[in-house]
């Protein structure tokens, strides 16, 4: 069985001035239907708007940069409108069937990074957009009968309300034009930064691993997923993990540069390969990843398309290696008993997070 695991940029699918949509596509990247995980980055330019709009499958935005983002959200049998500030680091859970908008309130530009299952899509491995107005929106399309009828206007407020915003997607609001103000009091509940959070796991030249999943933030139930922020020092290594259930993991390269490799079926290296920021990257479901940071680190965002997913690493104190009784590991590698004995003791010294030494 042949596998196409090799890392792609995404393509520019919408520009405006406003702002851009930048999409990985299924058909370029097989891989993200097979694995039925996906993923889409927008990039808001200041006062950048984008349409009110939900989709087919649930997702995390994490967002890359910028500190005057703005998102309205609206669940499903829920009448109110909820508005959150946003800036780099921080996880949004949006689940399908939500209703959400999004702007940059501040003078740089704002981007996000959306990562999710794609189980029930009607494009496996894509995000199908169901916007509400404009070019391509819901409201244009019904007939001025039908919008005069359902909101109880004449047929020309309805022609209006369905012909007058004529742009997709994402537009450039005029200075003057006032957004809803974020409301603070629920930020907490429905926003995690990650790049903030206290660290799970933090090595010395080593770097970072902090996991996020319902436990710690409740609302990300809602999308039935998880996510992870590696950070690696430079030239520093993340050991060998894999999944032991049946989910999968989707990685996006931040910043940084460094090289993964995943070993797969009969101990198969189905990818060897160097990454850069931007590139996305689907670890199927059992196979094992690792991570070697280049001389300026790398730092990667992940999801896993689970709530609580099930991780197990092969080189560390809680590896299965360092379970295993001597014996076994001797007979299973062929080795002697002092070799044996060498590697159960630099396992058990070990962690996940290996620093480069000279």
């Amino acid at each position: 069985m042949e596998f196409d695991l090799k890392p792609r940029f995404a393509q520019k699918v919408f520009k405006g001035d406003g702002g851009a949509l930048y999409s990985w596509s299924s058909s370029e990247f097989p891989f993200l239907g097979k694995g039925k995980v996906g993923a889409n980055k927008i990039v808001l330019q200041p006062r950048g708007f984008a349409f009110p709009h939900y989709s087919d499958s649930s997702k995390i935005a994490y967002i890359l940069e910028g500190s005057g983002g703005i998102v309205g959200m609206v669940f499903p049998n829920k009448p109110e409108e909820v508005v959150l500030k946003l800036k780099k680091g921080d996880v949004v859970p949006v689940a399908q069937g939500v209703v959400s908008w999004w702007f940059n309130d501040g003078d740089s530009e704002f981007s996000f990074v959306l990562l999710g299952e794609t189980t029930k899509s009607y494009i496996p491995g894509e995000f199908t957009f169901f916007i509400l107005s404009g070019a391509q929106g819901i409201m244009g399309s019904f007939s001025p009968e039908f919008l005069s009828r359902a909101y109880n206007v004449n047929k020309d407020d309805a022609n209006k309300l369905a012909k007058s915003q004529n742009e997709a997607m994402i537009i450039k609001l005029p200075e003057g034009k006032r957004m809803p103000k974020p409301n603070e009091d629920c930020a907490n509940q429905l926003v995690y930064n990650i790049d903030d959070a206290l660290p799970d796991i933090s090595v010395k030249n080593g770097g970072l691993v902090t996991t996020l999943t319902e436990a710690k933030f409740p609302f990300l139930g809602q999308a039935e997923l998880s996510a992870k922020l590696v950070k690696l020092d430079s030239k520093a290594m993340c050991s060998p993990t894999y999944t032991t259930d049946f989910s999968v993991q989707l990685i996006y390269v931040v910043k940084g540069t460094g090289q993964i490799q995943i070993v797969g079926i009969n101990g198969k290296q189905v990818l060897d390969t160097e990454v850069k920021p931007g590139h996305l990257l689907v670890v199927p479901r059992f196979f094992v990843v690792a991570k070697l940071a280049g001389a300026d680190g790398l730092e990667c965002v992940s999801i896993t398309t689970t709530k609580q997913p099930i991780l197990e690493d092969l080189a560390s104190k809680e590896s299965v290696w360092e379970a295993l009784s001597p014996a076994v590991i001797e007979a299973s590698l062929n080795v002697s008993t002092e070799l044996g004995q060498l590697f159960k003791s630099k396992i058990g010294k070990s962690s996940i997070l290996i620093p480069y030494e000279n």
